[in-house]
């Protein structure tokens, strides 16, 4: 059986109650209304969401398997709570491979899917001062920018790559480090100038420019990581 990944989802004629109920629990654990370590309850999760404890743990089942649960003995099942150490590696191997992704973009996208970039990023621009710009963050899918990239790329080991495990951990985190920042807009403006170089056929460039737009999103989160560990020693202080 192939693994369904966040670039391959689900086709609305098998969507499955487990299907559905999984979605959602992705939502608001990217959210952050199911917070990182959160404790699994699911006669709690089984209330929430108006199913039986079937179909939910089944659902739970596949969070495992995206790798945004994970079960330990003695424990039981926790919303998945990375260290500062892994957010970090996990942002260096996406500059590494979203760099590479672009570059073959740049090479191999159509036209007609740069239009739609620009398109999209015109959309992205009208709503982006939704919920202090966290909007701009949430997106998945057709309406991701870094999803398309990676489509546009046609290397189909990258999609697998970055669109299985990576690619919730990714939003979870991005969309919670955007909150009362200026990083969105910059961010826009990084995009416009690297589907710029896309169409410009420059894979160089369109390389260099995602490595430089994932590298400011690290030291984005690797400031915020900082300014909250101050902020904590001095109220233990």
């Amino acid at each position: 059986m192939t693994q369904k990944t966040a670039f391959a989802p689900f086709q609305p004629e098998s969507r499955t109650l487990a299907d559905r109920v999984c979605e959602q629990i992705v939502t608001a654990i990217v959210k952050g209304d199911i917070p990182p370590g959160y404790k699994i309850s699911e006669p709690e999760l089984a209330r929430t969401y108006g199913i039986s404890r079937g179909p939910l743990r089944e659902a739970i089942r596949r969070l495992e398997g995206l790798r945004l649960v994970e079960r330990k003995p003695h424990v039981g099942a926790r919303v998945v709570k990375l260290s500062a150490v892994e957010l970090v590696e996990i942002y260096r191997v996406r500059e590494a491979l979203e760099g590479m992704a672009c570059r073959l973009a740049a090479e191999h996208m159509p036209q007609d899917e740069i239009d739609g970039l620009r398109s999209l990023l015109d959309e992205h621009e009208r709503n982006i001062d939704q919920l202090d710009g966290r909007s701009y963050f949430q997106k998945e899918g057709d309406l991701d920018f870094h999803f398309r990239i990676v489509q546009g790329s046609k290397n189909a080991k990258l999609r697998e790559v970055l669109g299985g495990e990576l690619y919730h951990l990714v939003r979870m985190y991005r969309y919670q480090f955007s909150v009362s920042s200026s990083r969105p807009k910059r961010a826009l403006k990084e995009h416009r100038q690297i589907i710029d170089a896309i169409e410009s056929r420059d894979p160089e460039l369109a390389e260099m420019l995602m490595r430089r737009h994932i590298s400011a999103a690290r030291r984005n989160i690797e400031e915020k990581l900082g300014a909250d560990n101050n902020a904590q020693g001095e109220n233990h202080g």
